[in-house]
């Protein structure tokens, strides 16, 4: 089930809330199944260098269906994949990236936050993600 064009605006529209209760400005990004983008947003005063890495977050999360900090593991010094993020026209595998999986397990989806610490980024994503899970009920 790719994400709808209503449900990536709302899964946006819950992102940005926390954002501004954390009084910061991000860009979130969402991507369709296959990785392409869906929806995009800039908040007012995100950083232009942001753009790209919430896109790389969701691009990562997408292609590899997990969260983004989750790819760290195989490319990390010493790991089975080294420079693992130079492939796919590079991957941010840290966090704010996180899949968009439907309950039977397909993809819907994945979302890409950036323009906070990777922490506040990634609790930016959870907010986005606990609304999508919100429309699965």
């Amino acid at each position: 089930m790719p994400i709808s064009a209503h449900n990536a605006q709302a899964i946006i529209d819950h992102a940005e809330a926390k954002a501004r209760e954390m009084g910061l400005a991000a860009i979130i990004a969402i991507l369709d199944d296959g990785g392409h983008l869906k929806a995009f947003h800039r908040m007012d005063g995100a950083v232009l260098g942001s753009i790209d890495i919430a896109i790389r977050k969701a691009k990562t999360a997408v292609l590899f269906q997990c969260n983004s900090e989750d790819v760290w593991d195989y490319l990390k010094p010493g790991a089975p994949a080294p420079h693992l993020e130079l492939t796919n026209d590079g991957l941010a595998p840290y966090g704010g990236g996180i899949a968009l999986k439907c309950p039977n397990g397909g993809m819907a989806g994945s979302l890409g936050v950036s323009g906070g610490t990777i922490e506040q980024d990634t609790k930016i994503a959870r907010a986005g993600l606990a609304a999508f899970e919100a429309m699965l009920r």
